[in-house]
């Protein structure tokens, strides 16, 4: 019996999780976060995403076009984090070696390489669990933003080979 009791304790938080007290920017409410980047000046248009059905954001920074995709969905609502990602195409310097040495010195960002189209993905994951304060959320934001400027001059000092 003590056990279904900590089970049913366990249980309350999370069900809690994707509820977004007011004023506060959650993944699962995907408006909040769209209205929050326009007024923090960035264009942000919402959408689904293609294979999930969850939402998804679109929006650029620092020269670059990324997407906010949605994770922890139940069928596409209720999310509880978010995904800031870019893919560079291939420019035929993308490698392995590559992302690794992005890696080695980034807190907050990852990048990847895909072996088959040769491209770099650079992703920033964010919980929203609880909700964030708009002033929070413009610091996510400032640091993705920060990270697409760091990338920029990351590529500049590893160019591509001439063709």
């Amino acid at each position: 019996m003590g056990v279904a009791v900590l089970a049913a304790g366990l249980a309350a938080p999370v069900a809690a999780a994707t509820d977004c007290p007011t004023a506060l920017i959650c993944a699962a409410n995907p408006r909040g976060i769209v209205d929050s980047l326009q007024a923090q000046g960035f264009k942000a248009v919402l959408g689904k995403s293609d294979n999930t059905g969850n939402p998804k954001i679109t929006s650029s920074a620092s020269g670059y076009a990324y997407t906010i995709f949605f994770y922890g969905c139940d069928k596409g609502a209720n999310c509880t984090s978010l995904g800031f990602s870019v893919n560079f195409e291939d420019d035929g310097a993308n490698s392995l070696a590559l992302a690794n040495e992005w890696n080695k010195d980034k807190r907050f960002s990852a990048m990847s390489f895909d072996e088959s189209d040769k491209s770099l993905m650079l992703t920033y994951d964010v919980t929203t669990i609880g909700g964030l304060t708009q002033v929070n959320f413009a610091d996510v934001v400032d640091w993705w933003q920060t990270m697409l400027g760091q990338a920029r001059t990351f590529f500049d000092a590893h160019p591509a080979p001439k063709r």
